[in-house]
């Protein structure tokens, strides 16, 4: 293998890594707004705007930093998902900016309707966010129209298909349940106790369509399970994945909250391999024809492209690594009110 197909393979990889972090890191910002309404008492939905409160704004820097990523390394996937998806895209962005104006200034008033109000704003935009994110995921397993120009020939209601729905609830379960288990370490108390509930429900309800999405993509998307026939070795991916999650209700009962949290972040983290190794070389697979799908390779940036921004990349993701657990080191332990709080 040369530099040439050497250089476009790290950068895929480097993507998925960075909506990797992202999905673990801002997955339970969304699922805590999933589960936000499910209290009740005005104490209690603070708590739970506070357990985030240090990291939802730096959680989403990772969304970011892929996007800049994917169109410095693949600026033909970047133009060509950008204007097929545009409409779905500038609702989760739409989604995003209303999550955030909701935990700003929720608490900013006393007034019983003004709290409620944006408490029904944090939930519904944090669930839309998370089922638009899954139903791009969803779209980009099965394929898009993409054509001999690469250019995306699709529209919004298209892009609303029962499979790409299956992913994007199955994302929303996925982000309840990491939510759930991430809230368990911040809280404590009756609150506390309630949300241990809510892990079990959860975990359950991610099972059910962890495994109704499985199936559905053996039938209907075989594509993404040919790398897994071709080379068996790659079997041990989906096995971590059956192993993290089977190891959360064991840390749970045990009352290892941070070791069940790090089996969540390891399943999501299991799934995002899965989906990258089954679409691995296409970036984005064409349901016209295989040959016009966009690969990391023909839709890749010059080879000094790539090699000038894997320089950046090897300099600046430590940095972003080494922020990022400092501010979580320096916020650990569990959620304290007071009178600069949520």
């Amino acid at each position: 293998m040369n530099g040439l197909e050497t250089l476009p393979i790290i950068w895929y990889m480097l993507v998925g890594v960075l909506l990797t972090g992202y999905a673990i890191l801002d997955g339970f910002d969304l699922g805590t707004g999933a589960l936000h309404l499910f209290t009740k008492k005005d104490i209690d939905r603070r708590t739970l705007l506070n357990a985030i409160g240090p990291f939802w704004d730096g959680n989403e820097v990772w969304l970011v930093t892929a996007g800049g990523a994917l169109f410095a390394a693949f600026p033909e996937v970047y133009a060509s998902a950008f204007s097929g998806f545009y409409t779905a895209f500038i609702l989760l962005l739409f989604m995003l900016i209303f999550r955030a104006v909701s935990i700003d200034v929720r608490s900013k008033r006393a007034e019983e309707t003004w709290r409620k109000s944006w408490d029904i704003a944090f939930s519904v935009s944090s669930l839309v966010a998370a089922l638009l994110i899954g139903v791009a995921l969803g779209n980009i397993a099965k394929g898009v129209p993409v054509g001999p120009d690469f250019e995306y020939d699709g529209n919004l209601l298209e892009q609303v298909n029962p499979y790409s729905l299956l992913v994007g609830l199955t994302t929303v379960a996925m982000f309840m349940m990491h939510a759930s288990i991430y809230l368990v370490m911040k809280t404590e108390g009756e609150l506390q106790q309630q949300i241990r509930g809510w892990v079990q429900n959860t975990l359950i309800f991610f099972l059910m369509m962890y495994v109704l999405t499985t199936m559905a993509t053996l039938v209907y998307v075989p594509h993404m399970a040919e790398p897994y026939r071709n080379h068996g070795w790659l079997f041990i991916v989906p096995l971590i994945s059956v192993l993290a999650v089977a190891n959360i209700p064991r840390e749970i009962s045990r009352g290892n909250e941070l070791r069940a949290f790090l089996s969540s972040s390891a399943t999501i983290a299991a799934l995002m391999a899965l989906f990258g190794i089954g679409m691995f070389p296409n970036m984005m697979h064409s349901s016209l024809s295989p040959e016009y799908s966009l690969t990391a390779f023909n839709a890749a940036s010059s080879p000094r492209t790539l090699t000038t921004m894997l320089i950046i990349a090897v300099i600046g993701l430590p940095l972003v690594l080494g922020y990022t657990a400092g501010i979580y080191w320096v916020f650990r332990g569990k959620v304290k009110l007071n009178d600069h709080s949520y």
